[in-house]
């Protein structure tokens, strides 16, 4: 899989690889010792698969069968090369985004960073607790019971003392999304239709062109870039394990998108296949859609699997990125490898505000499905500055020898504005 992607080794002069001088034995006990290097980039790519790509997928099925299956595999390598610049960023620097934005460009443009920051953190909070609510819903349970457990349950877990601790319950939280590989059995797609919808481009179709700009808009968030930067620097990885990082962000990619293919494929053989194309907007439409053909019990475990575990992970990757890129710009001390103190109480408390007012706004009775949409136009009005400061500080935070180069770096900016275009185009369609 790794060779389809844009060759990472366009980066000359990497660091070189210790483990291809080892003896046969020793190389191989390495390939397994580099599976602890493993985590950040899985985790964060779990977590773009949140409540509302699942359901952007699900609706994209029900509307147009197999068609958005493509775009779903191209977004791969997207979603790889943006992210690839933050393993570098973070292990040559050793900085997080926000201390080298305040660094590069200055205190002003660094706060702007954190307050927009935490802002989308809550905003993405809202999404997932939102989410949560309606998994409780469908087995009769009120979200006054079940967002404030999925709030502590989130605050506990960072309270642990140990990075790689939240990352391996963060991970295994969001592999519970991969339920739907086995639901696509279920569901008995038609294969010669899979088959000839990857031929089909349907650009002259405006509901094609409208969830095609959903689906791509919503494949970086401005908390991913954070927080990926964050982990690798609390993960204490060095310039010699950048190539396996690159792994773990590549596997990622692949997994989080044969998530949303299989979302698709699922609706699309179900709802969209019996012709019913109704708005797939909350968890009880989504369940109601897959009841007739996958039945009632499988519907719902199916459903609150994965949906529960996509919108705790994608909680805990944005409030943790928030705390992150928050402290570094005012230059708190943060880390996940110590419980708290007087050192770090004020990393902590923002992690747990949070969570606390992301609740609290859901526990509120707003309208939930305004707020949804507020935060979708928030992320893609960010979007242009979260990618443009990415790129400026790839080009000049980190030495020479591992900065982008040549054909690499022409096709790693245009796939950043094919990004940024389609997340201002999802404007207009949700206002």
């Amino acid at each position: 899989m790794e060779n389809s992607l844009p060759a990472p080794c366009a980066i000359q002069d990497a660091p070189h690889d210790a483990s291809e001088d080892l003896p046969m034995g020793r190389r191989r006990f390495s390939k397994i010792a580099f599976l602890a290097i493993w985590g950040p980039g899985l985790i964060v790519m779990l977590a773009d698969t949140d409540i509302g790509s699942l359901v952007t997928a699900a609706q994209s099925g029900a509307e147009l069968g197999y068609k958005m299956i493509l775009p779903n595999l191209i977004l791969i390598p997207i979603l790889y090369v943006v992210q690839e610049m933050t393993i570098r960023l973070g292990i040559v620097t050793g900085k997080g985004h926000g201390a080298l934005i305040r660094e590069y460009f200055g205190k002003w443009w660094g706060l702007l960073s954190a307050g927009t920051l935490f802002a989308t953190s809550i905003g993405a909070l809202l999404t997932e607790f939102a989410g949560v609510a309606g998994v409780g819903e469908i087995f009769n349970i009120s979200p006054r019971i079940t967002v404030p457990v999925a709030a502590a349950f989130l605050i506990g877990i960072a309270l642990t003392g140990s990075y790689r601790r939240v990352e391996r319950i963060g991970v295994a939280l969001g592999l519970a999304e991969l339920v739907f590989i086995p639901a696509v059995l279920m569901s008995h797609p038609n294969t010669h239709e899979i088959l000839t919808a990857l031929s089909q481009v349907s650009v002259h179709n405006h509901s094609y062109m409208i969830l095609l700009a959903a689906n791509i808009g919503a494949v970086i968030m401005p908390w991913m870039i954070f927080y990926q930067q964050g982990a690798v620097i609390d993960k204490k990885l060095s310039v010699k394990q950048i190539r396996n990082e690159r792994r773990d962000t590549a596997f990622g990619a692949f997994l989080t998108q044969l998530i949303a293919v299989a979302v698709v494929i699922v609706f699309a053989a179900t709802v969209g296949m019996h012709g019913v194309s109704s708005s797939l907007t909350t968890v009880g439409s989504l369940e109601h859609g897959l009841q007739p053909y996958l039945g009632a019990t499988a519907a719902k475990i199916i459903l609150a699997t994965a949906l529960t575990g996509g919108a705790l992970v994608a909680a805990l990757v944005a409030s943790l990125a928030g705390a992150w890129g928050l402290s570094e710009v005012f230059g708190w001390k943060h880390t996940l490898n110590e419980k708290p103190n007087k050192g770090n109480i004020r990393f902590y408390g923002v992690y747990t505000l949070i969570h606390v007012v992301g609740a609290f706004i859901v526990l509120a009775n707003l309208d939930l499905v305004a707020l949804v949409i507020n935060v979708e136009v928030m992320n893609a009005l960010l979007l242009p500055i979260v990618i443009g400061f990415l790129l400026l500080l790839e080009a000049k935070a980190i030495p020479a020898q591992y900065r982008m180069k040549g054909t690499y770096r022409v096709v790693v900016i245009t796939l950043c504005l094919v990004v940024v275009g389609f997340g201002l185009y999802t404007i207009p369609t949700v206002i």
